[in-house]
């Protein structure tokens, strides 16, 4: 009974977290398609039942078969997203030259989904206050200060952690889901001939026998019912698979089948359809104050898939080295991907707020919606072509032929929706491209600056030994020092660090560690924590170098580990940790006069990046119990 009652919180938490993007579609996609072009489109029965069926099918072979049945089984330690997808591949990118190039692809796609972060809960509180044309028509002038003043709030109670929402939010969503599935099959019963639109026969004609023209409209509004894969695969690391598989199958799928269907029986009888909006137009005039209020909260809840899912991308991305180092707030003691990050969430904030001021209204937003969310899907079914291959043991005639066909689909998707980049596409389009610069730039410094440590000539750790050895006095405090670069044999060169603090003290300490941290592309490490590799160890100190693991996913709290290992004697260190220096490097960046413009602007990013990022010792931990001494190191790049 407690296992029981435990899954089934977890799928009403599933609910409220994963599925509320998709699950708020029907509140714009309808109108994208038939009154955002009605100069192209033609109401009949055939196109009516031909745009229902590509919406049914779309949701059953994207949703229900690609990433419910295959893109979950993804899962790198029980993480999802396109980082999760990144860590899998980076471990056979010395296997096929496609891999770097495919990798680079993947930061494009999160740079994507950020992007989506700022526009998913606009275009869904928007979509949902423009109720207020029906119910109280001389208040439309509110819709904009309204959506505004509930994006606020919605921000503001992030930092109470995604189970808090989720556990509130649940219980919201499925009165949505029963809501929109009763209303829907009401209209079925008044026009049941809107069935036929079950038989993927009526989807396949109307792709035939429309035009080129219409059959990118159609399809450009046709991915609006699909939005949220990409944010259901992000927020996987928050909620077990069962409990998604659950929710998706046992509510939402039926709710959106029941919806979509009855949109469409609403359509085939020919009854008006006010100010553009089917959904509303379908709700009976008694229920469309409340239907008001609930979809109102919905988009709440909807928004909250996609600015969760953007918390756990952020996070991976700053573990993976691949984003400056952010302060991320753990907001589960259980579930580690379930994390705030508040200057993410300010900026998304700001970003919302912004599309609402620009667009005013929803029709704008969803052509700026589609553009980043096939592109996403497209490059996921590419990666997931190489991943099955190499990692699930497929033939490459399997893995192309399933993710193929699904590729394809994507691509025509994209295609579709790549007509609306003036239309609004470009926004969500300049802001990815906007992360992804900040994210290759970020990984360029970082290797840049490796490369510049490596080029310093100091002392190997033979001679490092010799001096210990010869020396009658030496430090009071034991001496750890936080490096890039791996030390594994005697005439390896030690860190510029060292000889740094040598030349200022002209002594050695008795112990003398080496600390490298290492984050693995993995979520989470059950064993093989660190490495211990001993240089000299006698009765004068020890000299060794320790290599502490982190998977992405977790607080690299490196003063714990180190203090854990002392009291274990894995390291020859006293028990009390206030007798310990850590030092620790702060680069002074320098370049050549001579360099490029190009070559400037990256460092000039790199280094305002820097003033954001928190430093290397803050992040992990270091100082809150130990004495810890910043050194300064010009660094030429």
């Amino acid at each position: 009974m407690k296992i029981l009652r435990r899954q089934v919180v977890l799928s009403l938490g599933a609910l409220g977290v994963v599925f509320g993007d998709i699950g708020t579609s029907p509140l714009y996609a309808l109108n994208e398609i038939f009154f955002a072009h009605s100069d192209i489109m033609r109401m009949n029965s055939e196109s009516i039942l031909g745009v229902i069926s590509l919406i049914l099918w779309a949701l059953t072979l994207i949703i229900s078969v690609k990433y419910l049945q295959f893109v979950l089984r993804a899962s790198n330690d029980g993480e999802g997203g396109v980082f999760a997808l990144y860590g899998l591949l980076y471990r056979f990118r010395k296997e096929m030259k496609i891999i770097p190039p495919l990798l680079t692809l993947l930061l494009l796609a999160a740079g994507f989904l950020f992007g989506g972060g700022m526009i998913t809960p606009a275009i869904s509180v928007l979509s949902a206050i423009e109720g207020l044309n029906f119910s109280f028509p001389h208040l439309q002038n509110l819709i904009v200060p309204l959506s505004m003043i509930i994006l606020t709030g919605l921000f503001l109670i992030q930092k109470k952690g995604t189970k808090k929402v989720g556990s509130v939010f649940g219980p919201f969503l499925l009165i949505w889901f029963f809501a929109i599935g009763y209303l829907g099959f009401l209209q079925i019963l008044d026009h049941p001939e809107i069935l036929k639109a079950l038989n993927p026969y009526f989807a396949l004609l109307y792709l035939k026998t429309c035009s080129i023209k219409t059959l990118f409209v159609v399809l450009g509004g046709v991915v609006l019912a699909i939005t949220g894969g990409e944010a259901l695969y992000a927020d996987m690391g928050h909620f077990d698979i069962k409990s998604i598989r659950q929710s998706w199958f046992l509510v939402v799928y039926p709710a959106l089948l029941l919806n979509y269907l009855g949109q469409g029986a609403y359509l085939l009888s020919g009854k008006p359809v006010a100010f553009s909006n089917v959904f509303y137009s379908s709700v009976p005039d008694s229920l469309k104050l409340p239907m008001l209020v609930l979809a109102t909260a919905s988009a709440v809840i909807a928004s909250q898939a996609m600015i969760s899912g953007v918390f756990s991308l952020v996070a991976q991305a700053v573990s993976l080295g691949l984003f400056p180092r952010l302060m991320i707030r753990y907001t589960h003691d259980q579930h580690s991907g379930q994390v705030y990050v508040p200057i993410v969430n300010w900026f998304l904030l700001l970003g919302c707020l912004s599309l609402v001021l620009g667009f005013r209204q929803s029709q704008g937003l969803t052509s700026a919606y589609g553009l980043t969310v096939s592109a996403d899907m497209l490059f996921t079914s590419v990666a997931m072509i190489y991943l099955s291959h190499l990692s699930w043991n497929w033939d490459w005639i399997k893995s192309i032929f399933v993710f193929g066909f699904f590729g394809i689909i994507d691509l025509t998707f994209f295609i579709s929706n790549g007509l609306k980049f003036f239309e609004g596409g470009y926004v969500p389009l300049l802001i990815g491209l906007a992360l992804f610069l900040i994210m290759s730039t970020w990984r360029w410094g970082r290797q840049a600056t490796y490369a510049a440590y490596s080029r310093v000539k100091t002392m190997t750790i033979k001679k490092l030994i010799e001096i210990h050895r010869a020396q009658e006095s030496f430090l009071q405090r034991n001496i750890l020092l936080l490096v890039q670069n791996p030390i594994h044999n005697m005439e390896q060169n030690t860190p510029a660090l060292m000889q740094m603090v040598y030349d200022r003290y002209g002594l050695l300490a008795n112990n003398i560690f080496f600390v490298q941290i290492v984050h693995k592309k993995v979520p989470y490490l059950y064993e093989d924590r660190y490495d211990v590799r001993v240089f000299e160890k006698n009765e004068r100190g020890m000299i060794a170098s320790v290599i502490i693991k982190f998977g992405f996913m977790e607080d690299p709290n490196v003063e714990r580990v180190l203090e854990g290992l002392a009291r274990h004697h894995k390291i020859q260190l006293e028990s009390q940790i206030n007798n310990w220096v850590f030092h620790v490097s702060q680069e002074l960046l320098k370049t050549n006069n001579k360099a490029n413009l190009w070559w400037r602007f990256k460092l000039a990013l790199f280094g305002l990046l820097r003033q954001i990022s928190r430093p290397g010792y803050v992040y992990y931990g270091l100082g809150d119990e130990m004495q810890l001494s910043v050194q300064i190191i010009p660094v030429k790049i």
